[in-house]
C-alpha cells in the first residue's frame, strides 16, 4: 500500500473476516456510546455484509451493542421499494434490524421508490437533522464493500457523483446499469471517524491490489477516493481477496 495511514488485515476465509468485522463494529459502537452517548453507522449492502449483520444479530454480539442508542443510516441504495429483493434496506432489515432492539425511529432508510434526485435531497435533509449545522456529517462508522470494477457504495467508475463536492447525498446515474443509485458522496464518507472496507473472494483480488497498490486513478477506481480526513481507514480481507497483495497484518 502506498498510503501509510491505511491498515490492512488479512483473515483466513470469509467467515473469519466477517467475524472480525462484527467484532470491530461492536467495539466502535461501544466506544461511541461511552464517549458521545450515541452511535451512528452507515451500512453497506451486498452478500458480504449480510454475513456480518447475521453475526451482529446473533447471541454472541447482540447484547454487546446498545441498540437503543444506535442510529442506522445507509451508504447507498438502489431505486427500488423497501420490500424489493434488491433493496439494501430490506437486506439489512431481514438480516439485522428486525432481530435487534433498535428503535424504529433510529433507522434512517434511503427512499428508493420515486424520484431519485428528490430522494437524495430528502436524505441529505435527514442527515442534517441528525448531525446539525456542520460542514459535513461525521459518522462513527461507515461500512463499505468493493466491487470488481472498483466501485464502493454507489460511486461507480466514470459517474457524475465522483465529482460532487458540495452535496452529502447524490442521485448517481450509472450508465452501465441504466439506472440511478442513491449514494453518500466521497466527502461525506471521508468525514467519518472510522471507515471499514470488507472484501472477500478471489474475484476481488485484482481490483483490491489495484486500489491499494496501483496508480491513483479514482475515476476508474472510485474506492481510491476514500481517504478519511481525520478518521481511520481499515481494510478487512480474506486470503482469497488478498492473494495479489504483499504485506498486511494477519
Amino acid at each position: 500500500m502506498n498510503d501509510e495511514t491505511t491498515r490492512l488485515l488479512i483473515f483466513d476465509d470469509a467467515k473469519a473476516t466477517a467475524r472480525a468485522a462484527a467484532e470491530r463494529f461492536a467495539e466502535i459502537a461501544g466506544e461511541s456510546v461511552r464517549s458521545r452517548g450515541r452511535f451512528s453507522v452507515a451500512l453497506s449492502g451486498g452478500s458480504t455484509p449480510r454475513r456480518i449483520y447475521a453475526l451482529l444479530a446473533g447471541d454472541e454480539f447482540r447484547a454487546r451493542v446498545d441498540w437503543s442508542k444506535a442510529h442506522v443510516f445507509f451508504g447507498d441504495e438502489r431505486c427500488v421499494p423497501p420490500d424489493d429483493e434488491a433493496s439494501n434496506y430490506r437486506m439489512a432489515q431481514d438480516a439485522l434490524l428486525s432481530l435487534v432492539p433498535v428503535p424504529v425511529e433510529n433507522v434512517h432508510r434511503m427512499i428508493g421508490e420515486g424520484d431519485a434526485v428528490a430522494n437524495a435531497r430528502l436524505y441529505e435533509d435527514e442527515l442534517r437533522a441528525y448531525f446539525g449545522d456542520v460542514p459535513s456529517p461525521s459518522f462513527d462508522l461507515v461500512m463499505l464493500g468493493l466491487g470488481e470494477d472498483g466501485h464502493t457504495a454507489s460511486l461507480f467508475p466514470e459517474t457524475p457523483a465522483l465529482d460532487e463536492r458540495g452535496a452529502w447525498v447524490a442521485a448517481n446515474w450509472v450508465e452501465k446499469l441504466g439506472a440511478y443509485r442513491l449514494t453518500l458522496t466521497a466527502s461525506v464518507i471521508n468525514s467519518a471517524a472510522h471507515v471499514l472496507f470488507v472484501v472477500v473472494g478471489a474475484g476481488k483480488a485484482q481490483c483490491l491490489n489495484e486500489v491499494l497498490n496501483g496508480a491513483r486513478e479514482p475515476r476508474r477506481l472510485p474506492a481510491q477516493l476514500i481517504r478519511p480526513v481525520r478518521g481511520t481507514l481499515e481494510w478487512y480481507a480474506d486470503r482469497a481477496a488478498a492473494a495479489k497483495l504483499e504485506g498486511g497484518e494477519k
